[in-house]
């Protein structure tokens, strides 16, 4: 996916808090949601980063944000995960089954020869645009304070279209107006 593109027609099964239900593209709409790609379940590097990210759930969600991790396992293979694993314990955002690879497909991050996807990470509006696209290689850690500040960032803009947010910007700090007067003087 690229950066405004729209997501795409999809229908996946999810594992939340003891239950199995469907999500399609209608449950991101009017809300913005980040969709977070990880290898498989049972590895070594992708505990840490949906553990990471669960600790940063709950600001996400005050923040109007939903959080969906996916990887090409099983809903089965999730709930079998989250029931053996002290730190999946902790996830409470949905985890979504992409056995089929279209979500990971769709989205740039399969890797075909291997049956897995890339880390993948996404931010997508309400309009169901991506408005953060970020691939790493699978040996690579994400940061979940990281993403925090950059969603945090797409929704000011979104809200201030007039602003941009310079490098390393936080909620209260000074942004830019783009115009002529600030041409070569940044």
């Amino acid at each position: 996916m690229h950066i405004n593109q729209k997501v795409g027609d999809f229908k996946v099964q999810a594992y939340q808090n003891e239950k199995f239900f469907p999500v399609t593209q209608d449950d991101l709409k009017g809300k913005w949601s980040v969709f977070f790609f990880y290898p498989a379940d049972f590895t070594f590097v992708c505990p840490t980063e949906l553990g990471d990210m669960a600790s940063k759930y709950a600001q996400l969600k005050e923040m109007g944000v939903e959080v969906y991790s996916i990887s090409t396992d099983t809903h089965f293979t999730h709930k079998a995960w989250h029931d053996t694993s002290d730190t999946i314990k902790k996830i409470t955002y949905p985890m979504l089954a992409d056995p089929t690879a279209h979500l990971a497909r769709m989205f740039g991050v399969y890797i075909e020869d291997a049956g897995m996807a890339y880390r993948g990470t996404f931010v997508i509006n309400p309009e169901l645009q991506v408005k953060i696209a970020e691939i790493h290689d699978n040996g690579i850690g994400r940061n979940a304070d990281e993403l925090v500040r950059k969603v945090q960032a797409a929704q000011f803009v979104a809200a201030h279209p007039s602003e941009v947010c310079p490098a390393k910007w936080t909620p209260g700090a000074a942004t830019l107006k783009p115009g002529l007067d600030l041409v070569g003087k940044i």
